[in-house]
């Protein structure tokens, strides 16, 4: 399992980029895991003269022992709903963190809502909005899940590409570490749709938002206001990724191989079970 390359800091010069023209100084982080985008996170804040605040309510030792020796790293042992709103003057918001419709519609809320209090221009940048949690919840706590917004799940069974279904003990699944929602497409499931959705009820705003799509490493987004003035700037950078064919190519080539791999391993744990 560890052949999984799944991280957003592997985005991290474009990332960076973004944040330099937008000339991003506060920055909240959402889902901080081992702390490896934390880290360049911090690192432009640092050179910027910015903030870092990362909200995590349980983020893994690693990132426990960096933030305890970066002092101007301020962590949130929170969950995202809970601690954005009590944030202000947040020029841009890295999300990573559980990958659902309900999670992520209501993250984008409250961003959203926060701008437009604290007179800011929306900027979001978000993980797994491509293949598999564009359509299908994941849920790492689904008891944090309101009932009617979570979707049946399963810990153990497995998604595989151009299937919509779910597969017992086989394809990529979490083991008992995170679960995916029993279905695939539909009403109120995914990151992607979560996104769409929004996009859809701030439609008649003043302030139109832009949306960029980098489909490699399971989808990197780019939410921002259009009337921005450095929003012109920040277009130019990211519209050769934008739905980039080749890159969506690569990427289900690369799904295609780690999927071959543990189906090779879970044929060996049989035979060795046997």
């Amino acid at each position: 399992m560890t052949l999984l390359i799944h991280s957003m800091s592997e985005f991290s010069d474009i990332i960076l980029h973004a944040l330099q023209i937008a000339g991003v100084r506060n920055i909240a982080e959402v889902g901080a895991e081992f702390g490896g985008t934390s880290q360049q996170l911090a690192a432009y804040a640092r050179v910027t003269g910015g903030s870092l605040t990362s909200i995590d309510p349980a983020p893994k030792n690693e990132f426990l022992a960096w933030v305890a020796q970066t002092p101007e790293v301020r962590h949130m042992p929170e969950a995202s709903h809970d601690a954005m709103p009590k944030l202000s003057n947040i020029d841009a918001w890295v999300i990573d963190g559980d990958h659902n419709y309900y999670t992520v519609i209501e993250e984008l809320r409250i961003a959203n809502r926060l701008a437009l209090r604290d007179g800011k221009h929306l900027f979001a940048l978000m993980h797994d909005v491509s293949w598999p949690c564009a359509r299908r919840d994941c849920y790492y706590a689904p008891d944090r899940i309101p009932a009617e917004h979570r979707h049946p799940y399963s810990y153990e069974a497995g998604v595989t590409l151009g299937d919509p279904q779910l597969h017992e003990g086989r394809g990529f699944r979490g083991c008992g570490s995170f679960a995916w929602a029993l279905h695939e497409g539909g009403p109120r499931n995914g990151v992607l749709t979560a996104v769409e959705d929004f996009l859809e009820e701030t439609r008649t705003e003043e302030r139109p938002l832009a949306w960029a799509h980098v489909p490699a490493v399971f989808g990197l987004g780019i939410l921002f206001d259009s009337a921005a003035p450095w929003a012109p700037a920040l277009a130019e950078m990211i519209m050769p990724w934008h739905n980039n064919k080749l890159l969506h190519a690569l990427e289900t080539n690369r799904l295609s191989n780690y999927l071959a791999v543990i189906d090779w391993q879970d044929r060996t744990a049989g035979r060795a079970a046997a």
